[in-house]
C-alpha cells in the first residue's frame, strides 16, 4: 500500500523505492520539483526496453479527458506496468471526468498529471477526490529569504562542502530560480570532481559562476550589521550598476529578514547563543554572531524603526508612494537611516 505524502522527498523516496501509486497529480507555481518528479517515474516506472510501448505523453492542449482514460485504461504490452504523463493538464476543461477512475484505478498503470501555475480547486468534488485518491503534491515556489538553507540542503545531499557565505552567494545571485540554480550546482559539482576537492570556496564560485566574492548580499549584510558605512556604501554602488544581477528587492528582502530575525532577539529574556540558534531555527551556531553583533550595535527602538524603512524602501522601489526614484537613491536613504 502506497502512502499518500505529499512532500517532493517523501515522494521522491517512493519513486525511488519502486513503491509506485496508481495516479500522481503534481500541481503548484514551482515546476522544478513537478520536472523531477515526472522525470523520475519516467525513469523508474517501466525498464528502457519496454518504453517504446508502455511510456505515453500526452499534452493538455492537444486532448480531452477521455483520451487519457482510454490511454490509462489500456494494459501495459509485454511490461509488469505502464507509465501515462499527462502535460499541461491546466488547460483541460473537463478534468472532472477523472473521478471514477481515481476510485478504481487500474493497477498496471502510472497516471502522471501535470497541472502547473493554477490552483486546483480543493473544495470542488474533483480536488477533493484527487486528495482522497492520489498522491497529491502541490510544489511550492520558494521564496527569496530561504533560498540560502535551500542551497545549503541541496550542497549537502551533493555531499559538497561549503561555508554559510558559500551558499548566501549563490542563493543571492540565481534568486530562487532552481532550474538555473540546480544547473550551476552540478557545474561547481563537476568542477570540484576535476579539482579532485568537495569545498566549494567564495573564490571557486567567483571563478566559475562570476560572482564577486566581496560583493554580494552576504558581504554586504555583514557591512550593514558592523555598522561598517563605508563598505556597505561601496557594496550598494557595485549593486547599482548591476541591477539585473544584484536588483534591490533581495537586498530589502536579506535586509528585512536579517532585522526581523533580530528583533525578535532584542525581546527574547535569554539572549544565551544556544537559546538564541534554537529561537532563530538557525542551522549552525556560526549564525548566532551575527544577531550577537547586531544585539551590540541597534537597541530595540532603533530595530522597530528599521524595519518600518525597509518595508517604507521596498514600496518605494515597486512605485507604491513615490513619483519617481531610482534604485541606487532608496538604498542610499536607506543605509542612512540604518547606519546613523
Amino acid at each position: 500500500m502506497v502512502k499518500k505524502e505529499a512532500t517532493f522527498e517523501g515522494i521522491r523516496k517512493q519513486i525511488l523505492e519502486k513503491d509506485f501509486a496508481p495516479v500522481y497529480f503534481l500541481t503548484g507555481d514551482e515546476p522544478y520539483f513537478i520536472d523531477e518528479l515526472s522525470d523520475l517515474l519516467s525513469e523508474k516506472v517501466v525498464v528502457s526496453e519496454a518504453r517504446d510501448f508502455n511510456h505515453i505523453i500526452l499534452y493538455g492542449a492537444d486532448i480531452s479527458t477521455i483520451q487519457i482514460l482510454n490511454a490509462a485504461r489500456r494494459y501495459p504490452m509485454m511490461s509488469e506496468r505502464q507509465l501515462v504523463i499527462v502535460k499541461e493538464a491546466q488547460l483541460i476543461h473537463d478534468l472532472d471526468q477523472l473521478i471514477p477512475y481515481l476510485k478504481n484505478p487500474l493497477k498496471s498503470t502510472v497516471l502522471v498529471i501535470n497541472y502547473k501555475n493554477k490552483k486546483m480547486d480543493g473544495r470542488k468534488s474533483l480536488g477533493i477526490a484527487l486528495k482522497k485518491y492520489a498522491i497529491y503534491y502541490e510544489s511550492k515556489r520558494i521564496p527569496d529569504y530561504r533560498m540560502a538553507s535551500y542551497v545549503s540542503s541541496r550542497l549537502k545531499s551533493l555531499k559538497i562542502k561549503f561555508s554559510i557565505k558559500s551558499a548566501s552567494m549563490l542563493a543571492d545571485f540565481m534568486g530562487n530560480d532552481l532550474s538555473k540554480m540546480n544547473k550551476e550546482l552540478e557545474k561547481l559539482q563537476i568542477v570540484l570532481s576535476e579539482k579532485k576537492g568537495n569545498e566549494l570556496t567564495p573564490e571557486l564560485i567567483e571563478q566559475n559562476i562570476g560572482i564577486s566574492k566581496d560583493y554580494n548580499n552576504f558581504e554586504f549584510l555583514r557591512a550593514v550589521y558592523n555598522k561598517d558605512i563605508k563598505k556597505a556604501n561601496y557594496i550598494a554602488l557595485y549593486f547599482e550598476k548591476d541591477p539585473k544581477h544584484h536588483p534591490i528587492q533581495v537586498s530589502l528582502a536579506v535586509l528585512f529578514n536579517y532585522f526581523e530575525n533580530l528583533m525578535i532577539c532584542s525581546f527574547a529574556t535569554n539572549k544565551n547563543p544556544d537559546n538564541l540558534q534554537n529561537l532563530l531555527g538557525l542551522r549552525s551556531s556560526f549564525q548566532v554572531k551575527d544577531y550577537i553583533t547586531g544585539l551590540r550595535n541597534f537597541r530595540p527602538m532603533s530595530i522597530f524603526t528599521i524595519i518600518h524603512e525597509i518595508r517604507m524602501a521596498d514600496a518605494h522601489s515597486k512605485g507604491i508612494n513615490i513619483q519617481s526614484m531610482e534604485s541606487g537613491d532608496i538604498m542610499r536613504e536607506l543605509l542612512y537611516k540604518i547606519l546613523h
